[in-house]
């Protein structure tokens, strides 16, 4: 089949065009680069490598395709909430703008990578896609947006599906560490100091960011009718775990390190475990590759293996948030192209 996947150059992407290439897929990738030279390795490169802001892309661009993998956005809450209007014209207008240019193009199938945040601060814990939703930054809002939006275009021509990701982590070769088992492992490895920034008590779903990408080639093959125009939880219901249970698993792996309470969040107002039984009911045969335990072992020694240090955690490589200031003021980055 032929893929076009947004956002091939970044923490998730990386892996989904490796599968999809591995696979035997045409794979066309769209990305501005906002992030070029933040690789940690060498990232597998699609068949078509086409250099665009998304809100640049055309009917022409999608026609031949048979699904559009949509990951690129503004990427996690900090970010989004720069600029929120950016985030709504990145996150939500192109987001919208793309699944309605898909089916112009007569593409079949629109995979959105959307988020479990958008529960926000649940009113109950192990939540389900027919709960309620609380946003609680622009980054989640987008998402809701797009998936009302976009949920208006299904026919029997145009299958969307929303796939609500868990808080990702682990190995990739886009390596990000803002991200709450990643930072939390990285500054043990860095300081010797496993920085909690809230009390250690709210739950997240986690999943690993390759555990995404195999989700996103399992919804290319799954039968349309078990996932046309659906919310699912992207995760596993053994994979919910509260901040201090990541922090208790890297003390196991750095043991000289010292939990620190750093009180730069306080409470923290997210706080939500989800279910994912959707998921394994609509694709029963889905199976994630990695546990917590699995994924942090892989992290730990890819992280030791390439000496990461002070200077890596302080840096903007690794930190999206810190590359894209630094960048905003050098390049009109958020200008069409």
């Amino acid at each position: 089949m032929r893929v076009f996947v947004t956002g091939h150059k970044g923490y998730i992407g990386a892996h989904l065009v490796d599968i999809l290439k591995q696979a035997g897929h045409h794979v066309t990738g769209c990305d501005i680069g906002l992030y070029e030279g933040c690789e940690w390795d060498q990232c597998v490169m699609p068949d078509v490598d086409l250099v665009k802001d998304v809100r640049a892309i055309t009917a022409k661009d999608l026609e031949t395709h048979d699904c559009v993998m949509h990951l690129a956005a503004i990427s996690n809450d900090p970010m989004g909430d720069i600029n929120p209007e950016i985030t709504h014209s990145i996150n939500r207008d192109a987001s919208i703008r793309i699944a309605q240019l898909a089916k112009t193009a007569g593409v079949g199938r629109y995979l959105f990578s959307g988020s479990c945040s958008v529960y926000g601060q649940g009113e109950k814990l192990d939540l389900e896609e027919t709960d309620p939703l609380n946003p609680l930054t622009a980054y989640a809002k987008s998402k809701i947006d797009t998936e009302l939006e976009v949920s208006k275009l299904a026919d029997d021509g145009f299958t969307p599906s929303f796939l609500r990701n868990a808080t990702a982590y682990g190995y990739s070769p886009m390596l990000r560490i803002d991200l709450v088992v990643n930072s939390l492992l990285g500054s043990a490895i860095a300081f010797n100091q496993i920085r909690i920034q809230s009390d250690g008590s709210p739950w997240r779903p986690l999943i690993h960011c390759k555990d995404i990408a195999n989700a996103f080639y399992a919804f290319l093959h799954a039968p349309k009718e078990v996932i046309h125009n659906q919310a699912i939880n992207i995760g596993g219901n053994s994979e919910n775990y509260q901040v201090k249970d990541v922090a208790d698993y890297v003390e196991h792996l750095m043991p000289n390190a010292d939990i620190v309470f750093t009180g730069e969040v306080g409470h923290d107002p997210r706080n939500y475990r989800v279910k994912f039984d959707k998921l394994n009911d609509v694709l029963p045969e889905f199976k994630l590759e990695y546990d917590l335990k699995l994924g942090m072992d892989e992290l730990h020694k890819a992280m030791i293996d390439h000496g990461f240090n002070e200077h890596d955690f302080n840096g903007s490589q690794f930190v999206r948030l810190r590359t894209l200031q630094k960048r905003l003021n050098k390049l009109d980055a958020f200008q069409i192209r």
